[in-house]
């Protein structure tokens, strides 16, 4: 196997996680999460020689997933299926409760316009302000307001 190769697959495995999270964020079903993480894979493989170094190599990876996900969410019409309220089975499952609220939380964040949704992913990855605003390139204390009004949102959004 080539090094390039050899880095790329090292530097992939180690962002596996949030990749998964962003497919998460910006899909739906089980299929559609899967056909977006390979397209993101994809992406990263395409662009990884142009890597100059002068971003962190997660910044890097964040941005092109990011990029691809808004890019291919724009694409592809997808209706959002979402209940206000939680299943009524819910009573009946309490150890299940936490399953119930993240998935309350993700229906909740795809209400969430595509750059509310990338700041909050980034903030959910304990990025600190200074690096969403790398990432993004706004303002660090314009990144600190607007997390501040998505997370506002959120409870909003969760206690209706």
């Amino acid at each position: 196997m080539e090094a390039l190769e050899k880095d790329f697959l090292a530097n992939l495995s180690q962002y596996n996680a949030m990749i998964h999270k962003l497919c998460r964020l910006y899909r739906d079903s089980l299929e559609d999460r899967e056909d977006l993480f390979q397209e993101i894979v994809f992406q990263l493989w395409k662009s990884y020689p142009n890597y100059r170094g002068d971003a962190k190599i997660s910044t890097w990876m964040y941005r092109i997933a990011l990029n691809t996900a808004i890019a291919s969410f724009r694409k592809k019409t997808t209706t959002i299926n979402y209940s206000p309220e939680l299943p009524d089975f819910a009573e009946e499952l309490p150890s299940d409760e936490v399953e119930l609220r993240q998935e309350r939380l993700f229906a909740v964040l795809k209400l969430l316009d595509d750059s509310e949704k990338a700041l909050i992913a980034l903030y959910f990855e304990e990025l600190s302000y200074q690096q969403i605003a790398e990432i993004t390139g706004i303002n660090e204390n314009y990144v600190g307001v607007k997390l501040n009004r998505i997370k506002a949102k959120i409870k909003t959004l969760l206690n209706k």
